[in-house]
């Protein structure tokens, strides 16, 4: 038997380049998570850029000068938003700490009553099956009880981080503000230090990766905003209407993190809060939350077809996937985190995907 070595060479170079970014790719997501103010300094940078030029154009002024205005104004806007939700979050977080057993009775008493009137013989259930309904029922509230007082305790432990914080915030706009304004000298700077064909390879990935992982990523963080916005006006009105609604700030930013999520959505906690506010005899509160999830729908069903690409080219079962797979990684983070590594992935091995993936690494052509 004559075994081909060329061929068996070629296999083993591809398998070994897959490696190698499979390798760089988590080399660059630890560099991220360890240098994460200038990551995020990078992004707001490039969020900012199209406002610089608008500006450069308009006004007729230097980058330096657009930027420095434009930096400053973000700025102030980063540190009155992030005072303000620091201040309200620790108020609002220590309050539901301290009222959380309530709650969790209040909703155990919801699902019991839910339980007991509830018709089992309809469905021909056998009583184990309703038992099981019940323990089960316990189970999961305790569980995201759990998950809800960890939450809250990290919440609490962040006024023993606002030094950190701080620290963290001043790098970041200083970050900022050397990448708004002396953006052609670093890319400059980048381009004399590495080689020419790494420069040329290096930026035909980052404007690929940039323009599909970035239109996504804003268009996201756009939607997001929007549906955090409108859920934290519609709430503080709901509140100041008399509604029972004590925190307001807390409950947004959970229907934001799920807002986030692909596939998921804003319903996934709307929905049933209002079912529970319905079965708890609070109707209006139950409606007025339905009212303002059908606001939060239309105005992403306008907004999402001008903001996302169409051209992304990833099925929601892959997306559920990557959200499963980060999850299990990672934790809730992941179910964040899973889709855009998904996309980055997609991105990078695209004449692979294209191609097929083992076709390419073992077939002899």
């Amino acid at each position: 038997m004559i075994i081909d070595m060329s061929y068996w060479t070629r296999v083993f170079k591809r398998i070994v380049y897959v490696i190698l970014i499979l390798i760089g790719l988590y080399l660059a997501f630890k560099l991220s998570i360890f240098y994460l103010p200038f990551l995020i300094a990078f992004i707001i940078s490039l969020i900012m850029e199209p406002a610089i030029k608008f500006l450069m154009k308009k006004i007729k002024i230097t980058r330096r000068l657009s930027a420095i205005i434009l930096f400053i104004i973000v700025s102030l806007i980063i540190l009155g938003a992030l005072s303000w939700g620091i201040v309200t979050l620790i108020s609002e977080a220590s309050n539901l700490l301290d009222d959380l057993n309530f709650y969790v009775e209040k909703i155990y008493s919801v699902f019991q009553n839910f339980s007991n009137n509830f018709d089992f013989d309809k469905l021909h259930l056998p009583a184990e099956v309703k038992e099981i309904f019940n323990n089960s029922t316990g189970s999961v509230i305790e569980t995201i009880t759990n998950w809800i007082r960890n939450f809250l305790n990290s919440l609490m432990g962040i006024v023993t981080s606002i030094p950190n914080i701080a620290i963290y915030f001043a790098i970041t706009v200083m970050a900022l503000y050397f990448m708004c304004v002396d953006k052609i000298y670093i890319l400059d700077q980048i381009e004399h230090h590495l080689p020419k064909i790494w420069v040329m390879k290096l930026g035909r990935h980052m404007r690929e990766l940039i323009k599909t992982l970035g239109n996504y990523l804003k268009a996201e963080a756009t939607l997001v905003l929007v549906s955090f916005i409108i859920s934290v006006i519609g709430l503080y009105i709901l509140s100041f209407a008399g509604f029972k609604i004590e925190f307001p700030l807390l409950i947004a930013l959970g229907i934001g993190f799920v807002d986030a999520l692909p596939i998921l959505g804003s319903g996934t906690v709307m929905v049933p809060w209002a079912v529970i506010c319905a079965l708890n005899g609070e109707l209006n509160l139950g409606i007025a939350i339905i009212v303002l999830f059908i606001i939060m729908s239309i105005v992403r069903q306008f907004l999402e077809p001008r903001l996302v690409s169409k051209n992304i080219g990833v099925h929601p079962i892959f997306t559920l996937l990557a959200m499963y797979t980060g999850f299990k990684i990672i934790g809730i983070l992941g179910l964040l985190i899973g889709p855009i590594v998904l996309i980055i992935f997609k991105n990078i091995f695209a004449s692979l995907i294209e191609q097929g993936v083992m076709k390419t690494i073992f077939d002899k052509n």
